[in-house]
């Protein structure tokens, strides 16, 4: 196998892997980088224009994975792209939302390459998208060798796959973004039990270990303990989300507290993606049963579209509960106005739920001490911490223990490392070297070919 990363950055963004296996060409995933710009935020997608593709495969619905879709769906117009069901129903949601914030920044920040793709084309994507059920395998046939194609479960997020490809008789397992755990609003992962010869892991986790006796329960319950002294202090908390996902996790866990009477009422503010990604999913849970999540949630928790002024330094005209995007906090989106706003006074808190890139602003703000200078670039403002600041071990991918135990039990002659920073890839190499069999562990060099 013949594999190239065309994430031109060593790190977690414009995520797309292609494999060449034998005759076929696949391109696993074409996402768009958060932290960077214009072009620069694509996959180097000239690199495929060689020779004609077979499919594209599409492990999840989230932007670092599939954001360019309709960027490369331009050069390559009659390419097949392979997604589960949910994600079939989710993606042109995700890429209609990046399109309107492109066009907004095309104006506020004169951006002049954006958007980077059109509602036309998204519209035109739609009807490439085969969706193909967990389980069921699609067979492809070409010079006389056979493929086989098959989906399972990844947890993560609804319509998230793991990727089992067969071709003759050589066996490759691709875990994309896992989850093993279930989730208040999804199942866990449900990986084949059979041993493989090449494995493909995230390492998303690999730079910190989970503390010990942590569970994820006990987060939960750490959670809303949390929220609630900083509600009974007169404050407001933010919690910056992923539109997808985390945020109807913490819907979830934000119901659930407050039937069991540990959450006093609070209005909720939740940011528009997260509102209309909530319809999605539960039209998705009534035909897919490790989809958990209902709309009534938000009716129950009174959750109403954030429409507040959120002006740097100075409080909101409303306290409560802010569960905004994005969950990095990036810059120009809601959770990194509301931080600007929160962060100065003390009855606030500001709490993370997932993974944050130490180079975000959120990874920035979790590595500040507490009365540290923390700067907000985009609004040239700086103001102490003063906010309670404070992460929670609910991430909504495996720990790195978890995804060493599972490479160790399919027994593989290759591992290669992708879906993480350089500190985190290096963990994951010392520890997977020492795994029984000494698999051959490879980190790709973005743009480099290597043979696996």
């Amino acid at each position: 196998m013949q594999l190239t990363d065309l994430n031109p950055t060593h790190d977690i963004g414009a995520n797309s892997l292609l494999l060449e296996l034998g005759p076929f060409r696949l391109l696993v995933d074409c996402g768009l980088h958060p932290k960077q710009i214009g072009a620069a935020a694509l996959p180097a997608l000239h690199r495929l224009d060689g020779a004609p593709l077979d499919a594209l495969i599409v492990t999840h619905a989230h932007l670092d994975h599939g954001g360019s879709v309709p960027v490369l769906l331009r050069r390559h117009p009659n390419l097949p792209v392979l997604v589960t069901q949910p994600t079939q129903a989710l993606l042109p949601r995700m890429l209609r939302n990046s399109c309107s914030v492109m066009m907004r920044q095309r104006e506020e920040l004169g951006i002049a390459s954006y958007p980077l793709f059109t509602f036309g084309e998204i519209e035109r994507l739609e009807g490439s998208l085969w969706a193909q059920p967990f389980g069921r395998t699609r067979v492809l046939e070409k010079d006389g060798h056979r493929l086989e194609l098959t989906f399972v479960p990844a947890g993560h997020v609804a319509g998230a796959a793991g990727v089992r490809i067969v071709v003759d008789d050589r066996r490759i397992f691709l875990t994309g973004d896992v989850l093993f755990s279930d989730q208040l609003t999804l199942t866990g992962a449900k990986f084949p039990d059979e041993t493989c010869d090449t494995l493909i892991t995230e390492t998303t986790r690999g730079r910190t270990a989970r503390a010990a006796g942590t569970t994820r329960e006990g987060e939960r319950d750490r959670l809303v303990d949390a929220i609630e002294q900083t509600l009974a202090g007169g404050g407001s908390v933010l919690i910056p989300v992923f539109a997808l996902g985390r945020m109807q996790e913490v819907l979830a866990l934000l119901h659930r507290a407050r039937s069991a009477g540990r959450l006093r009422p609070a209005p909720l503010f939740v940011s528009g993606l997260g509102l209309d990604l909530a319809d999605h999913l539960d039209a998705l849970a009534r035909k897919h049963k490790s989809i958990r999540f209902r709309r009534s949630l938000l009716t129950d928790l009174g959750a109403q579209p954030l429409r507040l002024d959120l002006v740097p330094g100075r409080e909101p005209d409303a306290r409560g509960i802010f569960l905004i995007s994005s969950g990095m906090m990036v810059e120009h989106t809601p959770s990194y106005a509301a931080a600007a706003a929160l962060l100065g006074r003390p009855r606030h808190a500001v709490f993370f739920v997932g993974y944050c890139d130490p180079a975000t602003p959120g990874g920035e703000l979790l590595a500040t001490p507490r009365e540290g200078k923390f700067r907000f670039a985009a609004y040239n403002y700086t103001t102490p911490v003063r906010a309670r600041v404070e992460r929670f071990d609910l991430s909504a991918h495996a720990d790195r223990d978890e995804l060493v135990a599972f490479a160790r039990s399919r027994r593989p002659r290759a591992i290669v490392l992708t879906h993480g920073d350089p500190p985190a890839r290096a963990w994951f190499a010392d520890a997977l070297a020492t795994l029984d069999g000494t698999p051959r562990v490879v980190d790709p060099v973005p743009g480099e070919t290597c043979s696996v």
